[in-house]
């Protein structure tokens, strides 16, 4: 049984397209009976499975994105956020982030993805935001977000025809006016930080992070380990 009093790790895509001219983002709504954030339009994710962890990547996500998502946890938490990520990404929009590929014997909530015929590949995701949800919430996250060129996805970026019925009204919104949706406060401070990185293709020199602990709420920086030269 799942501690819905426990912050659970998750992970968060942020699928940005048409960025050197109209940038969007893929965004969908959240039901009006769901415990967190219902009613709200929300970007793709959702909490780290075990089985995340385990998944064969066609390609692995960048050194520095790693580095700095074991930025003070375990270093296997990397693939496990990146894994996560890429199986949300599938399971809400029906997009798939991966490689031409098979793999045997899928865990069961990779079973769908890997009839695809695609590997998962990790390496086009981008670091670029970590919040934890305030005490108070009826769940609480330690959420990742990802950056993500919708030009590196495997599949048609209008046809969320395999997606489930988690989020409804998917859909791409314009930078420009996607504030005029119903929004969670962490999501409109995320948006800046796309807004700001919509044309810079290069990773962040550093990836906020918005801390709720019980004590206090800090707005820090995650530089990362420092890396082998």
């Amino acid at each position: 049984m799942i501690d819905k009093t426990a912050i659970r790790d998750a992970s968060t895509v942020i699928v940005l397209r048409d960025r050197d001219h109209e940038p969007s983002v893929l965004m969908g709504q959240r039901g009006a009976n769901a415990a967190f954030m219902p009613n709200k339009f929300v970007f793709p994710g959702g909490a780290v499975d075990p089985e995340d962890a385990q998944v064969p990547f066609a390609d692995a996500l960048s050194e520095l994105c790693a580095n700095r998502l074991t930025d003070g946890v375990p270093e296997d938490r990397a693939t496990a956020l990146a894994g996560a990520a890429i199986r949300e990404l599938w399971e809400e929009t029906g997009q798939i982030l991966g490689r031409a590929g098979t793999w045997e014997s899928p865990p069961d909530n990779w079973r769908d993805f890997a009839a695809t015929g695609h590997l998962p590949s990790a390496s086009p995701l981008q670091f670029v935001f970590r919040a934890i949800t305030p005490p108070g919430r009826p769940r609480r996250f330690d959420a990742r977000f990802f950056l993500l060129d919708a030009d590196d996805l495997a599949s048609d970026p209008d046809d969320f025809s395999a997606a489930s019925d988690e989020l409804a009204h998917l859909q791409w919104i314009a930078l420009d006016r996607v504030r005029s949706f119903d929004l969670p406060f962490i999501t409109e401070v995320v948006l800046a930080e796309v807004a700001a990185r919509a044309t810079q293709k290069d990773p962040p020199a550093s990836v906020p992070f918005f801390r709720n602990d019980d004590e206090e709420s800090l707005f820090l920086r995650l530089y990362g380990r420092p890396m082998a030269d």
